[in-house]
């Protein structure tokens, strides 16, 4: 453990610098993923076929290992953090369209019809009733794609793209790399942990309240 703590003193400036990388490339995937799942997932949700549909698509996507899917996307578009970007793009939509899909669904249509009935629209009733009531189980699925994006991130380095990963393979490729190797894991799994802390505390907050009778 001196070994580490050796190799964190030595070289703060750069683990700091691929932390940084690292949690950036993987916010920007989960952001454009939930750009596009979620209003994806409030189109689809009260369509049963098409949502299955839309589902067993992303699902096909999440099969495809990382490692395959960032050798796919760099004879693509090439190397570099933007193909790592995209790919997290592509492994973030399933969870955040399923919880998406599941948050709307669990709004129960009277609710719905009571707002139709007050003249509400489409789009306010999405808006003031439909996102309110739904948008905690949307943040669970933000939140796992998140921390599945980080686990991403760490394979990008092999195209080029850096991040924290780049420091565990770094370990592999020289003697005695143990402390090199932990050096990049502990911030990785620190990184992930914190994010799945922050965003499950969040989702909390977000849950609708439920009122007991006294």
């Amino acid at each position: 453990m001196s070994d580490v703590i050796i190799y964190y003193m030595e070289n703060a400036s750069y683990v700091f610098e691929q932390f940084i990388r690292h949690f950036l490339i993987s916010i920007y995937g989960v952001l454009f993923a939930s750009i596009v799942a979620i209003p994806l997932g409030f189109a689809v949700a009260r369509k049963r076929k098409l949502s299955r549909l839309t589902i067993s698509i992303a699902n096909v996507m999440q099969t495809i290992p990382s490692l395959a899917m960032l050798a796919i996307l760099m004879f693509l578009i090439g190397t570099g953090p933007n193909t790592v970007v995209f790919a997290v793009f592509l492994y973030a939509i399933l969870p955040i369209l399923k919880n998406t899909v599941g948050g709307i669904s669990s709004v129960t249509p009277d609710l719905v019809d009571a707002a139709k009935g007050m003249g509400m629209t489409k789009y306010q009733i999405m808006i003031k009733v439909e996102l309110p009531l739904a948008i905690s189980i949307i943040m669970g699925g933000i939140r796992n794609a998140l921390v599945l994006a980080i686990g991403v991130t760490a394979v990008g380095t092999f195209i080029g793209a850096g991040g924290l990963g780049d420091i565990i393979t770094r370990g592999i490729t020289v003697a005695n790399g143990s402390p090199i190797i932990i050096g990049g894991a502990i911030p990785t799994a620190l990184m992930a942990v914190l994010a799945d802390f922050v965003l499950g505390a969040i989702e909390n907050k977000l849950k609708p309240r439920t009122f007991t009778k006294i």
